[in-house]
This record gives structure tokens, C-alpha cells and sequence, in this order.
């Protein structure tokens, strides 16, 4: 492993241990299969001669234990086996495992929802079920998006920030942030919500398959709340100190009524809770009239600036903007 390591280094590659820890996180979030290192799975196969490399990365990924319980889609799993194979037959002898692995992935029926899972630096894993089409059910909400990612991450690195307080989270999801959150960053309860029937049950499961049942700190709850007709007492009841959203500005009618919503959160509490709002800008129209309207009903938006640690992979290449929302001094409903 050592002689491995050294010539990795020599060849100017990434340390093997380094290489099958990406391998494995990226498998299991089904990353584009471009982004995984091939070449070095290659480079190692030339200069070994040894299925070795194969074998420790078929043990990260499909043979783990988590792909049992919580397997990524039947077409990415094969997809990823194809192209183990194809290096290895370029490199060194038949791998039974491998072969073995393939073939009982050819067995299985695709289906329309898979399985994600995305490391926590604290150990263990947000598991989650989602579809695998983006849209699905006339909803976006089914699959975790780049925003809900990023939130995510600026949580773990601000995790006093949520400490003992009670969250609110709108248009949750599947519930990636929140799970993060509960599982690292300690919140006395956590709220998720969102309107749609179906994102409302994949949350729940969801929520359950963590193992957040609301027996054991934080206390967690799940519920309707549509932004078109939320009503101070709903926001009293729930008494949230931090309020949190992610990839939720992505058309003008939804915008106006979260600016709506957010209004009435930040008026009707005293003190206000802190608002959160992160997104990936796709759209600068749709999102610069988002801040606008945000402004035009007297909110302040302040940019959340610095780097955040890339605990998840996802594409980097979406402009992410997360702001915390004040109200004007004066404001009123």
C-alpha cells in the first residue's frame, strides 16, 4: 500500500486513501460518472497489474454495506460496474466480485425512486429516498437540489448558530438540510414543512429512515404550510428562532408569496426569528426581482459572504447567493 501510495505521489496523483473516500462519496450521492478519478484506476492497473485497486473500490461502493440498505439507482449502479470493468479488462485479470456485482444488478428492475447518501464529517450518512427524474408528480421537490446542498454545508461550519434553538425550514423537500442539521448541529426542535402532498410524504419517510422520530432530542415534526395562507398563528405555534430556506426562488408567482410569508415571520415575532435564505442563482431575473420585491416590502437582504467546506459533491459551478433577511426599522404589516 505504502509503494502504492509513494508512486501515486511520484506520478503527481492523489493518495489512494483520498481517491477511494471520493470514490465512495461520490457513488453514493450518483455523481456524473466524469467526476470520479479513472485515470487513476487506470494508472494503478498498468503499474500493478493487480485487481487490488478493483476490489477496494467495489468495497466502498457496491459491496458496502449502506448500497445494501440504501442502493443509488439500478442504471447508475450499472453504468459504474461497466466502466469498472472495462479498465480492468484493459489492465489485469477477470475480478470474480466484480463480475458477480454486475451480474445481480442486471437482475434488478429500474424504478422510478433510488436511494442518496451523503457523508456527514461527524460520521454516518443522510439517507434519503428520492426520485430520479427531476420532475416528478408536478413538483421539482422530489430530488435534493445544489442550494439545499450548500446550506447544508455553511450549517456544519455555523453549527452554534442552530444550537439549542428551534428551526423552521420552508419548502423542505426531501429534507437533506434539515437532516444535516439534526444530526450535527444540535437544535432543540426542528420544523420541516412544504405544501405538496407527495414532497410531504417523501419527507416524512424520509425524516423516519434518519431515524428522527421525535423520541430523542431534537424533537422533530413534519407539516403543512402553504405560503399563500400561513397565518400568524401558525407561525406563533410553531415560535421558530431560526427560519431557513433553500432553492425556493425559482418562479415569480412562488417568489412573491414567500416574500409575503417572510414578511410575516419577521413582523409578528418579538425578537424576530433569524431568516436564512439560500439560492442557487440560475435565473438572475427571476432571482434579482425575488430581491426586489424583498426590498419594495421593506426587508433587508445581507449577503453571507466566505467559503464554505465542501463536505458534499455536487456541481460548484451554479452561482449559490445566501442571505439573512432583517426588517427595516419601522416596518410594519
Amino acid at each position: 500500500m505504502e509503494a502504492r501510495e509513494a508512486a501515486a505521489e511520484a506520478d503527481g496523483a492523489v493518495a489512494e486513501p483520498d481517491v477511494l473516500t471520493d470514490f465512495q462519496r461520490w457513488f453514493f450521492t450518483m455523481s456524473r460518472l466524469k467526476s470520479f478519478n479513472w485515470k487513476f484506476v487506470e494508472n494503478d492497473l498498468q503499474r500493478n497489474k493487480s485487481s487490488e485497486i478493483i476490489s477496494e473500490i467495489l468495497k466502498q461502493t457496491c459491496l458496502h454495506p449502506l448500497c445494501r440498505s440504501f442502493p443509488p439507482s439500478v442504471r447508475y449502479r450499472r453504468l459504474f460496474l461497466s466502466e469498472l470493468i472495462r479498465l480492468e479488462a484493459a489492465g489485469c485479470d477477470p475480478l470474480d466480485e466484480l463480475y458477480d456485482a454486475l451480474g445481480e444488478v442486471v437482475g434488478e428492475a429500474e424504478g422510478s425512486e433510488c436511494y442518496k447518501s451523503y457523508f456527514l464529517p461527524c460520521g454516518g450518512a443522510v439517507s434519503l429516498l428520492e426520485k430520479v427524474a427531476l420532475i416528478s408528480e408536478g413538483t421539482t421537490g422530489l430530488v435534493t437540489w445544489e442550494a439545499a446542498l450548500y446550506l447544508a454545508e455553511w450549517a456544519l461550519d455555523h453549527r452554534e448558530f442552530f444550537s439549542d434553538r428551534t428551526v423552521l425550514e420552508l419548502g423542505s423537500g426531501v429534507g437533506l438540510t434539515g437532516v444535516a442539521i439534526c444530526r450535527s448541529c444540535r437544535p432543540r426542535r426542528f420544523v420541516f414543512s412544504d405544501c405538496h402532498a407527495a414532497v410531504l410524504q417523501a419527507l416524512r419517510d424520509n425524516v423516519r429512515l434518519n431515524g428522527l422520530d421525535g423520541r430523542a432530542a431534537p424533537a422533530v415534526s413534519v407539516r403543512r404550510l402553504d405560503w399563500t395562507t400561513a397565518t400568524e398563528d401558525e407561525l406563533r405555534e410553531v415560535g421558530a428562532d431560526v427560519v431557513i430556506a433553500a432553492d425556493v426562488v425559482y418562479d415569480p408567482d412562488v417568489a412573491h408569496s414567500l416574500v409575503e410569508l417572510l414578511r410575516l415571520v419577521l413582523t409578528r415575532s418579538s425578537p424576530p426569528p433569524a431568516v436564512l435564505v439560500c439560492c442557487a442563482v440560475r435565473n438572475p431575473q427571476t432571482y434579482g426581482g425575488f430581491r426586489r420585491q424583498l426590498e419594495s416590502r421593506g426587508i433587508q437582504p445581507e449577503v453571507l459572504d466566505g467559503a464554505v467546506s465542501h463536505v458534499f459533491p455536487y456541481d460548484r459551478l451554479s452561482h449559490m447567493e445566501l442571505i439573512r433577511l432583517t426588517a427595516a426599522d419601522g416596518l410594519q404589516v
